[in-house]
Order: structure tokens, then C-alpha cells, then sequence
């Protein structure tokens, strides 16, 4: 019998979230924290998190969470964080005055925020014999 890799059809629930108002540099390191964590563990981290920006992670997490629930009546226990990422938006630009007529310039970033859970399947991996 040959090696055929079963491919198991799962749905993937995905909560997007434009225009936060934070940079990626200061997202990526919240995001990695939480990736293949399941769902009510990264909530309970994200609500001890000291970063302001965790309260909307939070929110998009419970944004995917409700969608798993509505749309593929997923089982809330069993959900992880498959996925989670950022990318940039558009960077506000303001200027401050400075000494000497000079202005000094100000960027506001935002972002895309991403997050993809899955529903956690138990695997029987079965280690091949020589019979």
C-alpha cells in the first residue's frame, strides 16, 4: 500500500479587522504569542496583556469566535488560533514645529489585522509496522 496523505476538509473561520490603529512592528509580537494557543486560553492572555492594542485583538478574536459559532456551529472548546497575522494600511502624516522654523514629522500608522481558527481535530497518527 502506498503513502496517500489524507486530506481532512476542515473549515477555516476568519475575523478581519481594518484600520487599527497601531503599527505591525507592535502588533506581530501580541499576534505570535497567540498563534496554536486555543481560543479561551489567548482571550485570558490578551485581557493580562500591559499593550493597549490587545483590546482589539480581543475584540477580533471574539468577532471569529461568534462567527464559528454562527455560520459552522464549530464547538467553541475546541477552537485554536490557527493563524494570525497583520499587514500595513495607511500611514497618517502630522507635523509638530520646532525650534529654529523647522517641523518635525509624525507618522500614525494603522493595520490590517487577520485572524483564521480552526477547529481542533483529534489525529490517531498510526506509526507504520513491517507485517
Amino acid at each position: 500500500m502506498s503513502k496517500l496523505q489524507k486530506k481532512i476538509d476542515t473549515k477555516i473561520v476568519k475575523s478581519i479587522n481594518k484600520n487599527v490603529r497601531s503599527s505591525t512592528k507592535k502588533l506581530n509580537p501580541i499576534l505570535k504569542s497567540i498563534v496554536g494557543k486555543k481560543v479561551d486560553v489567548a482571550l485570558r492572555d490578551l485581557s493580562f496583556s500591559d499593550k493597549r492594542i490587545s483590546k482589539d485583538i480581543k475584540k477580533t478574536i471574539s468577532s471569529a469566535v461568534a462567527n464559528a459559532e454562527n455560520n459552522y456551529q464549530y464547538d467553541i472548546d475546541k477552537l485554536i488560533v490557527k493563524e494570525a497575522y497583520c499587514g500595513k494600511q495607511v500611514v497618517m502624516k502630522r507635523f509638530r514645529a520646532r525650534a529654529k522654523g523647522r517641523a518635525a514629522e509624525i507618522m500614525k500608522p494603522y493595520s490590517n489585522l487577520t485572524i483564521i481558527l480552526t477547529e481542533r481535530i483529534k489525529q490517531t497518527e498510526s506509526h507504520g509496522t513491517k507485517s
